[in-house]
């Protein structure tokens, strides 16, 4: 498949640069399994849902990831942190005039000091200096990471609005932005219908946001995320599955954590880390139904919904979701898609 079958044009004007006014006030496109779609609001969501059948949240919680800073040279210096390894040491990526080398200490806001010892990859090895674990320093230096494609900078307001209302697990650097649009109403109702709703966990990484950089994507590399699915949330879904009844995914970071778990054919139980690359072809085992916002051109996520729903599916919701304006990306409005027909 060639990287211009994911492609469209978007209007700038429907990249959301700010959450809906309310949380949980925005549109959700329905995509149901007959066809065509039809135009609702995240307050109809929980209709779609019936008794025993299983919603899956992803957990994670963002942190201050992005440091401002200068090199003890004088040089300025933007680190974005990628994985905390230690109390102490985490990787990062780090952008400066010039690349710093094993020993270059780093000074950032707030006093916050660190050294780099050495590189993996395109990451760099940064070990902090103080009492202070990791993220400890990061709450109290740091800035929240919004995505490249919104241009300004994070305020107060997106120190909630960029969280979950179901976050506690530290260690994103980017919000599972499917889980953004719940609110403990919306929740309340769903387990009112008999839902079951579950919590995984998968961090999600600066590398959601790496552009696919092949024209044959077959060549292109996934980058490596955290997951983790307990033992009471696995036995949960595999006995809805038995049950025939839905497993709704919130967002394609809980789908790639539960397609990476159940790739034996059922959904197993334990911590692992994922580079699992979905595209057309790709066979489902777990997840019926996906919730999700609408995703970047030529993306890696754009790729996935394309194996979930369909290709030409996708693309025809995705020209309906432009002619209607709905927003797009992190902060905009959702669609439900249901697994294609094999």
């Amino acid at each position: 498949m060639h990287i211009n079958d994911f492609d469209f044009t978007l209007p700038e004007n429907l990249i959301a640069q700010h959450p809906p006014a309310i949380r949980g006030a925005s549109r959700l496109l329905l995509a149901p399994r007959a066809g065509g779609c039809m135009d609702q609001t995240f307050a109809d969501f929980p209709e779609h849902l019936q008794a025993g059948d299983v919603l899956v949240l992803n957990n994670t919680q963002v942190i201050k990831a992005r440091l401002f800073g200068q090199k003890t040279s004088g040089g300025k210096i933007e680190a974005l942190i990628e994985r905390v390894l230690d109390a102490h040491t985490a990787l990062a990526h780090v952008r400066s005039s010039k690349s710093p080398k094993a020993g270059t200490e780093l000074l950032f806001e707030g006093g916050l000091r660190a050294q780099c010892i050495g590189r993996e990859g395109e990451l760099f090895v940064l070990r902090f200096e103080g009492d202070d674990d990791v993220y400890t320093l990061l709450e109290q230096n740091g800035h929240l990471p919004l995505p490249p494609y919104i241009t300004r900078s994070a305020d107060d307001n997106d120190d909630a609005r960029y969280q979950t209302v179901f976050a506690r697990e530290i260690g994103a650097v980017a919000a599972p932005t499917a889980g953004l649009h719940f609110t403990p109403e919306i929740l309340q109702q769903l387990r009112a219908r008999g839902v079951e709703i579950v919590e995984i966990t998968l961090h999600v990484g600066a590398g959601t946001f790496q552009p696919v950089r092949v024209t044959n994507i077959a060549e292109h590399h996934m980058h490596r995320e955290r997951f983790v699915i307990s033992p009471s949330a696995a036995a949960t879904i595999n006995a809805a599955k038995q049950a025939g009844k839905k497993i709704c995914a919130a967002g394609t970071t809980s789908l790639r954590a539960l397609e990476s778990a159940a790739l034996s054919g059922s959904l197993q139980a334990g911590a692992g880390e994922t580079e699992i690359f979905i595209t057309p072809g790709f066979r489902f085992q777990c997840v019926d139904m996906l919730l999700t916002n609408f995703h970047l051109p030529k993306s890696t996520l754009l790729m996935l919904v394309s194996a979930f729903a369909g290709t030409d599916r996708i693309r025809a919701l995705y020209r309906h979701a432009i002619e209607q304006e709905y927003r797009f990306f992190s902060y905009g409005d959702a669609m439900l898609l249901y697994q294609e027909d094999r």
